[in-house]
C-alpha cells in the first residue's frame, strides 16, 4: 500500500453484517443490486466481506432518515 492510500479500513464478513443490520442474507443481497446496501469486496473466489465504516455509515444514515434528518435527536418542525 502507498502512503497515499485509505485508513485501513476493516472487513466483516456476513454474520456480522447481519448483526448489525438485522437483515437476513437474502434482504442484504437484494438490495445491493438497488444501490440500497453497499456492496461486498471480493477476497477470493467464493469469499466475500464488507468494509465496517461503509456498513456503519449505512446504519446511520437509515437512522437520520427515520429521525427526519436530525441527527442530534430534535423533533423536526
Amino acid at each position: 500500500m502507498s502512503a497515499t492510500s485509505e485508513k485501513s479500513a476493516r472487513l466483516i464478513r456476513l454474520p456480522q453484517v447481519k448483526q448489525k443490520t438485522g437483515y437476513s442474507r437474502s434482504s442484504i443481497y437484494a438490495k445491493i443490486p438497488l444501490d440500497e446496501f453497499p456492496a461486498p469486496v471480493n477476497l477470493g473466489a467464493r469469499a466475500v466481506a464488507w468494509i465496517e465504516s461503509e456498513i456503519d455509515e449505512w446504519i446511520n444514515d437509515r437512522v437520520k432518515a427515520s429521525r427526519g434528518g436530525t441527527s442530534t435527536g430534535e423533533v423536526a418542525r
